[in-house]
Formats: C-alpha cells, sequence, structure tokens
C-alpha cells in the first residue's frame, strides 16, 4: 500500500497544486510572482517525489482498484521526471517573460499543472480509454495556454487551428479505442497483447483498423509528417514559455505513450515498422526543408521540432518489442528538452515586449552585447545540431548506433544526412550573433530567473552528454 501511494505520489502533488492554485486565482490573493514560485516548489517537490518512487519492473498501483489501468516502470518514471523538470524551467522563464509581457494571470500556472497531470497520466496509461483521458486533460489545458494572449490575433489563429485539428485526433484516437473494443471486448493493453499474440495482428481487420486511428492520433501530436502542418504555426502564436513547454514535455508524454502501445507485442510493431521507416524519413527532410525557408525563430525551431520528431521516430523503428527498456528514446529527449527549453528560456527574455526581436537578422550582434547569453544560445544550437560534446550528439549517436543494431542501416545513414543538413538553419543564428555589429543594445526588463534558467540548462547539456545508457 505504501509503495502504491509513493508511485502515485508526484501525479497527486501535481493535482493538488494545480487545484490550489486556480483556487487562489479565483479570490484573488495570489501575485504573479508568488504564483511562479509556488508551481515550481510543486513541481520540484513532485520531482522528488518520482525520483523516490523508484521501480524495478512492471507495477500497477493500486492493480486491484484500478483494475491495472495504471502501470509503473523504470521507462515511465523517468519519462515523468523529464515532463517534470520540463514545467519546472517553463515557470521559472515565464516569470522573466511576463515582467515584459503582462497578459499572464495565476491560472496560467495552474493550466502548465493541469497539463502535466494529463502528462504523467498518460505516460502510465495501461488502457485506452485512461490514455484517451489524460490527452484530453492535457491537450484541454495546451488549447488554453497557446491562446492566452487575447489580444493577439496571431495567437487566436494559433489556438483556433490547433484546436480544430485536436478535435480531429480526439476523434481518431476514440474511433480506434471503439474498433478495438468491438473486436476484441476490452481497452487494456495487456488484453490487447494477448490476443495479438493469440490470433496474430493481421487475422483482425476491427484490430488492424483501430490500431491504425490510434497511431494516427499519436503521430499528428507528435508533428509527424503527413501531420505536421500545424505545428509552426500554433509555436509561431503561443508564448515563447509555451512554445517551448510544447515542444519539449508533450512530445515526452506522447512519445512514452506512443512507445508503450507499439511494444504491446512484436507482432503489432513488426506490422508497423516499414510504415514508420517511410514516415520518419519524409519527417526529417520534410522539416528540414521548412526549417531552411524560415526567417522567424520560432518558426525554425518549430520545424526542427518536426526533424527532432523524425529521429524519435527512427529509434521507435529500433527498438526490440520483446525486450523493450526506452533508453534510447528517453535520453534523446532529455537532450532535446535541454536544449529546446535553454533556448526558449534565453528568449523569453531577449526578445522584448511582445517578442519585437523574433527574426534572425534582429539578434545581429548579440554576443557583443550579451556574450554569456549570446554563448548559452549557442550550446543550445549545436546540441540541437548534433555537435560533440553536446548531449544532443550523444542522443543521435545512440539513435544511429541502436537503428545499426537493429538493421536499419538505410534509416541510420539518412539521419545523419539530415542532421548535417540542419546545420544551415542552426548556424545561420551563431553567424548573425558572432559576425555582425550590434544594431541595438538589447536591454530588456526581466528577472533574475530568466538567465539562471538558461545557465542551468545550459550546464545540463553538457552533464546529460556524460550520463552513459545500454542500448
Amino acid at each position: 500500500m505504501t509503495r502504491d501511494f509513493l508511485l502515485v505520489l508526484p501525479l497527486v502533488i501535481v493535482g493538488l497544486g494545480a487545484i490550489l492554485l486556480m483556487i487562489r486565482s479565483a479570490v484573488g490573493k495570489l501575485t504573479l510572482e508568488a504564483a511562479s514560485l509556488v508551481s515550481m516548489c510543486v513541481f520540484a517537490l513532485a520531482f522528488v517525489a518520482q525520483i523516490l518512487s523508484g521501480t524495478i519492473g512492471h507495477v500497477s498501483p493500486y492493480g486491484s482498484v484500478f483494475n491495472g489501468m495504471l502501470m509503473v516502470t523504470d521507462f515511465t518514471r523517468v519519462a515523468g521526471l523529464i515532463i517534470l523538470a520540463c514545467a519546472f524551467f517553463t515557470s521559472m522563464s515565464s516569470q522573466s517573460y511576463f515582467k515584459e509581457n503582462g497578459f499572464a494571470t495565476v491560472e496560467y500556472f495552474s493550466l502548465i499543472a493541469f497539463a502535466v497531470c494529463g502528462m504523467l497520466l498518460l505516460t502510465m496509461s495501461q488502457e485506452l480509454i485512461t490514455a484517451f483521458i489524460s490527452l484530453e486533460i492535457m491537450s484541454l489545458s495546451i488549447y488554453v495556454l497557446v491562446g492566452f494572449n487575447r489580444q493577439c490575433v496571431t495567437c487566436a489563429e494559433a489556438v483556433l487551428k490547433y484546436l480544430m485539428l485536436g478535435a480531429f485526433t480526439g476523434a481518431f484516437f476514440t474511433m480506434g479505442t471503439a474498433l478495438i473494443y468491438g473486436g476484441l471486448g476490452s481497452t487494456q493493453f495487456s488484453a490487447i497483447g494477448t490476443a495479438i499474440a493469440a490470433h496474430g495482428f493481421l487475422q483482425s481487420p476491427v484490430l488492424v483498423g483501430g490500431a491504425f486511428f490510434i497511431i494516427v492520433a499519436f503521430l499528428f501530436k507528435v508533428a509527424a509528417f503527413p501531420f505536421h502542418a500545424w505545428v509552426v504555426d500554433v509555436y509561431d502564436g503561443a508564448s515563447m514559455p509555451v512554445t517551448g513547454f510544447m515542444a519539449t514535455a508533450l512530445k515526452t508524454a506522447v512519445f512514452a505513450i506512443f512507445a508503450n502501445f507499439l511494444t504491446l507485442d512484436p507482432g503489432l510493431k513488426t506490422a508497423w515498422v516499414n510504415y514508420l521507416f517511410y514516415i520518419a524519413i519524409f519527417t526529417m527532410f520534410g522539416g528540414n526543408l521548412i526549417a531552411i525557408g524560415q526567417t522567424t525563430l520560432k518558426r525554425m525551431l518549430a520545424a526542427s521540432g518536426i526533424v527532432h520528431t523524425g529521429y524519435l521516430l527512427i529509434a521507435l523503428v529500433a527498438v526490440s518489442a520483446n525486450h523493450f527498456s526506452g533508453s534510447v528514446i528517453l535520453y534523446y529527449l532529455a537532450a532535446y528538452a535541454a536544449s529546446t527549453l535553454g533556448i526558449f528560456a534565453a528568449l523569453s527574455y531577449l526578445t522584448g515586449k511582445g517578442e519585437m526581436r523574433s527574426q534572425f537578422d534582429d539578434f545581429k550582434g548579440l554576443a557583443k552585447k550579451r556574450p554569456y547569453s549570446a554563448a548559452a544560445i549557442t550550446i543550445f544550437l549545436l546540441s540541437m545540431a548534433g555537435i560533440p560534446p553536446t548531449a544532443g550528439f550523444m542522443g543521435k549517436l545512440y539513435i544511429i548506433s541502436s537503428a545499426i543494431q537493429a538493421g536499419q542501416v538505410t534509416l541510420a545513414v539518412l539521419g545523419i544526412v539530415s542532421s548535417i543538413l540542419s546545420m544551415w538553419y542552426y548556424l545561420r543564428l551563431i553567424i548573425n550573433m558572432y559576425f555582425h555589429e550590434a544594431q541595438e543594445s538589447f536591454e530588456t526588463e526581466c528577472s533574475v530567473f530568466g538567465p539562471v534558467c538558461t545557465l542551468i540548462l545550459a550546464v545540463a547539456v553538457f552533464a546529460i552528454s556524460l550520463y552513459p545508457i545500454s542500448i
């Protein structure tokens, strides 16, 4: 009983923190700075609880009460740690961002906590209805966060597109769940895996159709080809901290449930390997083509996020359904999260009021006026490009190595080619910062949290690279 409570304690802490922030926002007795600090404390406490709840193997907390709907493994636990860290640094950078952009209220931090609740629950879900509820808790919070600035036309456009396309995603997931339940009489992952092992995946048209709809929903949420069209406009319309949060925590949660579902049975994974092979290729090179043509940083980073989804799909293709650990996927997600959150944390206080500095040219000469910020951004960009000795390089190395071990040599080579192409748009910003004269002073009004957050994440980029994993 005590062990079960410890396993769900991080979810309980974040849930109570979200409710507390929501109630305090209603009575209006909490300042924005205090709300930021409270949310940071909630996520830090949940992070510690997640570490202390370490588990070996598969454990179903309160299995008789929840009927096996939740499962905690080392994979889900580490995914939860990444999500909580993303939320912590998002709250940290938000305080600096809202010093100059005053449209936030206390509900903003409550919504981040509710989104994290959905994400944590999603990583632990072992049943399709539970996964759908978790997905909607996360998505509804993200929708509101994207359109939080009601005075911004771009934000309104972004949330409308995301809401409309997200509704289709929910419909796909619901249809897939209904088909699988109609064919098997259960929505439990264990029952689905048992049915596939006994009768084969392709022997049941209803199961094939249901799995297709569910995987389409996952591919949309991670912005994979051909469901990537929404990501650039939505990321461009959302505020800097929200964009970083979506790009990291949301992707971690969805890839966790995606991997858990795909590795239910070797037959399910084998049936989808060839399709994911081509989806990964089109996602990487399609994202590169979009990113190369961008002139604004947020749109470039959004397009580069599509490319990183392609690398993660390579890892999914290479995983073994028989001995799934997910270490390569989690390592890359952690490396990508540190780099992406870091650059968005830096941009949160450098872009100024109304994000007036948004173009590549707006950052010319930044290294001469803000050398430490320019150095941190350079570290993040080099990590995203996969340059040693950063965590991004090690993450790509592990992915390429796992693909080669799985016999996917072509996919590994194309991943290297894609990484080389991505250097063009990453180095473009570095050249502007270091090889041009400054056109302005880059003076901004921000709290100390923004620069401190950037510094911590810059150090994390190198610290993560020193952590070895087994493939």
